[in-house]
C-alpha cells in the first residue's frame, strides 16, 4: 500500500523525481546490486539458483539500458526505482529479494561514492596527459626568453620553459587532489541501511573487496549521510578549473595583435562573423569561462548540505547535477586543454624583443649595488632614480653615460652595463626553482620525475 493517503500531486512528482539526472547511475548500481546479491547468498538469503536468476537479469536490464532509442517510463521516480522495476520485467517477484538488507539510502550512497571514484581516475588521466603536453612544450622552447609580468605589467625576463611549467606544477597538485578524492571515496556506505544499519549480518569487508572499496564506513550515521567525497571531487575540479582558466586567460592575452607571443591552431580557433581578419582564441576564452560555473557547483552542494541535520534528507538527492555537470566541464576542458596545447605556436621574435627591455633588468641593477655593500632599500631608491632619469629624458638606461651613473651613486661603474643584458639577469637567477638555464634543467628533470610518479598513480587507481 502507497505510504501517501492519496496520489502525490503531479507537481511534487516532477519536484521529486531525479531520473532526469541520477540515470547516469545506472551502471554502478547494477555493478552495486550484483554485489549485494552475492553478499545476500552468502548469508543464505538467496540460493545459488535465485543468485543466478538476479545476476542473469541484471544483465538483461543492463543491456536494455544500453540499447539505443531505451525509454525509460514517466512513472519511474529515481534510476534505482527503474532498474528495481525492469528487474521485475526480466524476473517477477524474485526482484523483489534484492532490497534485503539494503535501504535507497545507502544505496544511493554507495552508487555516487562508486561515480566519483570512476571520475576522479578519468580526472587523474586527463590532468596527466595536459602535465606531458605542458613538459614537451617546455623542453622544447626551455631556452626561449620572455618577458615575465607581476600586475601584467613586463617585470623580469624569462625562459618560456620555466613560465609554461609553472602550469605543470599546478596541474601536478591537481591530480594529486584527484587521487585523494578517490581515497576519501574509497569508504563503502552500503549496510549502513537507512542510519541504524541493517537487520542481515552482511560481510561488509568482502562487499567493499567485490565493489573495489578500501574500507567500509564505521558509523552507520555518517555511512548514509555523508557526501564529503563528492565535495572533495567538485572542490578538486574546482581549482583545476581555475589553473586551466589562467592557463586560458595568458593564451588569450598573448594571442593578441598586441601582445603577438603565440598563435592558436585554427581547430581551437574560430573567425569573426564579419571581420575576416580576425581569429578568435576561443577554447582559451572558454577555459576562462567554465570555471566559476564548476565553482557554482561546489558552492550548489555544499549550501544544500550546510547545517542539514542527520541522518537524511531529501536535500541530498541534490549532490547529483552538480556533481555531474563539474564532471562534464573538468573533463571537457582538461581533453580540450591537451588538443588546444598541440597546436599552439610561439613567436620567438616577439617575446625576445619584448623581454629585451631593460628596464626588465631593474632588480639585477638593484642586486649589483648590494654586492657593492649598498642595503638593498637604498639601492632600491638610487634604481628607482636612474629609471625615473631615463624615462623624464626618452633614453635607454644603457644611453645613460658613467658620470650620469655617478651622480646616482658612486658604486655605479662599467658593470651596470653588463647588469642590463637579458642574458645576465637570466643567469643570475642559478638559485633552485628559478629561470636560470641551470635550474630549468634541474626542473625538467624534476618534472619529468614528477610525471612518470604520476603514470604510477593513475595506474594504481586503476588497479
Amino acid at each position: 500500500m502507497s505510504r501517501f493517503r492519496k496520489d502525490p500531486d503531479p507537481r511534487f512528482w516532477r519536484l521529486n523525481r531525479s531520473l532526469e539526472f541520477d540515470w547516469r547511475l545506472a551502471p554502478y548500481d547494477i555493478d552495486q546490486s550484483q554485489a549485494h546479491a552475492r553478499a545476500l547468498h552468502r548469508i543464505g538469503v538467496l540460493d545459488a539458483d535465485e543468485l543466478a536468476g538476479i545476476d542473469a537479469g541484471l544483465d538483461r536490464v543492463r543491456e536494455r539500458i544500453g540499447e539505443p532509442g531505451f525509454q525509460f517510463e514517466e512513472a519511474d521516480e529515481d534510476i534505482h526505482m527503474a532498474i528495481e522495476r525492469l528487474l521485475g520485467e526480466e524476473i517477477g517477484p524474485l526482484a523483489g529479494k534484492l532490497h534485503t538488507g539494503r535501504s535507497r539510502n545507502d544505496q544511493v550512497a554507495t552508487d555516487i561514492a562508486m561515480a566519483v571514484q570512476a571520475h576522479s581516475l578519468r580526472a587523474m588521466e586527463l590532468t596527466r596527459a595536459a602535465m606531458e603536453r605542458l613538459l614537451d612544450l617546455a623542453e622544447r622552447h626551455r631556452e626561449w626568453p620572455m618577458p615575465g609580468y607581476t600586475h601584467l605589467q613586463r617585470a623580469q625576463p624569462v625562459y618560456l620553459g620555466h613560465h609554461l611549467l609553472a602550469y605543470f606544477w599546478m596541474l601536478s597538485r591537481d591530480l594529486l587532489r584527484f587521487q585523494a578524492t578517490c581515497g576519501s571515496a574509497g569508504t563503502l556506505p552500503l549496510g549502513s541501511g537507512a542510519l541504524a544499519g541493517v537487520n542481515w549480518e552482511i560481510d561488509r569487508n568482502a562487499l567493499a573487496d567485490d565493489l573495489g572499496f578500501e574500507d567500509i564506513s564505521p558509523n552507520s550515521i555518517d555511512g548514509a549521510s555523508n557526501r564529503d567525497f563528492v565535495l572533495d571531487y567538485i572542490s578538486a575540479a574546482s581549482i583545476c578549473a581555475m589553473h586551466l582558466s589562467r592557463l586560458g586567460s595568458e593564451i588569450v592575452i598573448w594571442s593578441s595583435s598586441e601582445f603577438g607571443f603565440c598563435e592558436l591552431d585554427e581547430s581551437f580557433s574560430s573567425g569573426s562573423s564579419i571581420m575576416p581578419q580576425k581569429v578568435n582564441p576561443d577554447s582559451a576564452e572558454l577555459l576562462r569561462a567554465k570555471s566559476p560555473r564548476v565553482a557554482s557547483d561546489f558552492l550548489s552542494l555544499l549550501g544544500a548540505m550546510h547545517a542539514l541535520p542527520l541522518t537524511y534528507g531529501k536535500d541530498m538527492q541534490e549532490d547529483k547535477e552538480p556533481f555531474f555537470d563539474a564532471v562534464d566541464t573538468i573533463e571537457l576542458c582538461l581533453d580540450a586543454s591537451v588538443g588546444m596545447l598541440e597546436g599552439i605556436e610561439f613567436d620567438r621574435e616577439r617575446l625576445e624583443a619584448a623581454s629585451g627591455d631593460e628596464m626588465l633588468a631593474a632588480t639585477e641593477v638593484a642586486d649589483l649595488l648590494v654586492r657593492k655593500g649598498v642595503p638593498f632599500r637604498e639601492a632600491h631608491g638610487i634604481v628607482g632614480g636612474l629609471v625615473r632619469e631615463a624615462l623624464q629624458r626618452g633614453i635607454a638606461l644603457s644611453e645613460l653615460d658613467e658620470e650620469e651613473l655617478r651622480g646616482h651613486s658612486e658604486h655605479l661603474d662599467r658593470e651596470f652595463y653588463e647588469a642590463l643584458k637579458r642574458q645576465s639577469a637570466l643567469d643570475s637567477k642559478r638559485i633552485e626553482g628559478g629561470t636560470g638555464a641551470t635550474a630549468l634543467a634541474a626542473q625538467i628533470e624534476g618534472a619529468r620525475q614528477a610525471l612518470s610518479a604520476a603514470g604510477e598513480r593513475v595506474d594504481a587507481e586503476r588497479s
